[in-house]
């Protein structure tokens, strides 16, 4: 009879650029055929993005630590991996996990090792398996190391190639190497005909101090250059996007700040001779880099004008795109948030170019923050929201039970009945089982709901740096139109206040609403929460589609 275990799988892949690849469905595919040939009932599966398996601590791996936890909560029954090094390649991290597996009964199957910790000979092979996984590792590392300090001895380049040169080999559709210029450079790499007029332009027009990064960035865009990005990379609504982008002011700013142009590299953070052809002279890469810190207001000398602070900063994001907006004080001393064409990587946003004052916008958000309020029955309707009610009654029927034992085992003491140091040992024992005893979507969305409760208190007394704190504990973005209403039309919350924001009501008197009514093009449980001015506006289109990935 084949006996029916409770599997969840844990799947890894090491760097971003992995998370859309072929390793995490390949990975979730062959769990799914070993559960369905052994009988095993798929409870779950763990998916850690973009974390390294060579660490030191189980504490820098939050799903990893999160599968630990879960083990002591008798949800599964045994953890598959597609191999061992998936798990981990630190033999400390591997004989501690395994260690908390075994202290609940949990066994682990390695699929491609064929491997089944919960048997004796298993434990054997894992752990051995285990120290060759580190030693693999840490020796990999010692020779790519190598292998990139012997290639900037020799003057060669590592990374991707900069925008303005190319490589002397081309890759054709079936993946064969073709050598595009004979014979090869000796650094492998030379001056790209277009690019390197385009990208020697750019230091040429920036020194004359006449011209902005923002300019800089639409003069390469119109000419239909395009970025070298080739990784994976989040757009403005999370999704990892690849492939060539728009030049905005930060690529442009990149390229000037280079020292790669004058025929130097930079290997660990030493300049070194590069054996490939320099673009430009040292005199005007040092002039342009006196320019870039002029217009920064950095320079190394002078810096007359204090960081100026705005309520919204690292905050306020256009309602069209989702990138963010730029804060701008004028020589008027007016100040404004702009939407920046050429801030925007991806495509031209329909508001680019659109300002708005910061006393305007400010004003709407202390408002907002002003019209919210909690009815008296709010903490029901979060756990109601969250569905963790009947979580929470266990949780404190087991905290009540731990605090009268540890209440009952000191008068045992105090009674001369048990030893001082069996005393202590149980009484740290069950202290610890307190501090375990949580339940941390309800006590975030607690402490959260307490924060609002109080936030009409601590907003009237904070300044506008505090303030600006306290927006940024409680909200991940707000949403401008800078076009058509003018005004802020969404905020995003944070995730513990989310559950906060949906049982949030405005004052009566307050002209602006919170809508909690869920877009019609949004998935559910969305973040984002529509503000209601009370002029009776309609949704853009274009504005619900951008929202639509929050």
């Amino acid at each position: 009879m084949i006996e029916c275990k409770r599997a969840v799988a844990y799947v890894r892949v090491s760097s971003a650029s992995q998370v859309e690849g072929y390793s995490l469905d390949a990975q979730e595919r062959l769990f799914t055929e070993l559960c369905k040939n052994r009988g095993w009932q798929s409870v779950g599966i763990y998916r850690e993005e973009g974390k390294s398996a060579h660490v030191d601590s189980i504490h820098k791996r939050p799903v990893f630590r999160k599968l630990l936890e879960d083990a002591a909560k008798d949800e599964f029954d045994v953890v598959v991996v597609h191999t061992l090094d998936r798990w981990s390649r630190n033999l400390t991290v591997t004989l501690e996990s395994l260690k908390l597996l075994g202290k609940h009964g949990i066994g682990l199957v390695s699929i491609v090792e064929n491997l089944d910790y919960s048997k004796p000979d298993g434990i054997l092979f894992t752990q051995m398996l285990g120290a060759f996984a580190q030693y693999f590792s840490e020796a990999l590392s010692t020779h790519v190391r190598k292998g990139l300090d012997q290639r900037a001895y020799e003057g060669k380049h590592n990374g991707s190639i900069p925008f303005g040169y190319e490589s002397c080999w081309e890759t054709n559709e079936k993946g064969e190497k073709k050598q595009r210029c004979e014979p090869e450079h000796r650094s492998g790499i030379h001056i790209h005909p277009k690019e390197g007029q385009a990208a020697e332009g750019l230091f040429r027009r920036y020194s004359s101090g006449t011209t902005t990064l923002s300019q800089l960035a639409v003069w390469l865009n119109e000419q239909g250059f395009r970025t070298r990005n080739t990784k994976n990379l989040p757009d403005a609504n999370g999704n990892l996007v690849s492939g060539p982008r728009l030049f905005t002011s930060s690529s442009v700013r990149s390229i000037l700040h280079n020292p790669f142009y004058t025929g130097q590299i930079n290997h660990r953070g030493k300049l070194m001779p590069g054996a490939h052809e320099a673009l430009i002279s040292q005199e005007l890469f040092d002039l342009v880099q006196l320019t870039l810190r002029k217009n920064s207001g950095r320079s190394e000398t002078l810096k007359t004008l204090p960081d100026r602070e705005y309520l919204l900063k690292g905050l306020v994001r256009c309602a069209y795109c989702g990138m963010p907006m730029w804060a701008q004080t004028y020589k008027s001393g007016n100040s404004y948030y702009r939407e920046h064409k050429a801030s925007r990587s991806i495509k031209e946003c329909p508001g680019h170019g659109g300002t708005i004052a910061c006393q305007v916008i400010d004003k709407q958000v202390r408002e907002l923050v002003s019209a919210i309020e909690l009815g008296p029955r709010w903490l029901e309707e979060v756990l109601s929201i969250i569905s963790l009610k009947d979580e929470v009654d266990r949780v404190k029927k087991e905290r009540d039970l731990t605090i009268t034992k540890l209440h009952r085992m000191a008068r045992v003491f105090m009674d001369g009945l048990i030893p001082e140091e069996e005393y202590s040992r149980q009484k740290k024992l069950l202290e610890l089982s307190l501090e375990s005893l949580v339940v941390p979507d309800y006590d975030a969305a607690q402490e959260a709901g307490n924060l609002i409760l109080n936030l009409s208190s601590l907003w009237s007394k904070a300044n506008l740096s505090e303030q600006r704190k306290i927006l940024l504990t409680m909200l991940d973005a707000v949403y401008v139109d800078v076009k058509e209403h003018r005004s802020v039309i969404a905020v995003k919350a944070k995730p513990p206040f989310r559950p906060i924001f949906q049982v949030a009501v405005s004052k009566k008197e307050s002209k602006i609403h919170i809508l909690n009514e869920p877009l019609s093009h949004e998935p559910s449980g969305s973040s984002v929460f529509l503000v209601e001015t009370g002029e009776g506006w309609t949704l853009p289109e274009t504005m619900v589609m951008g929202f639509a990935g929050c």
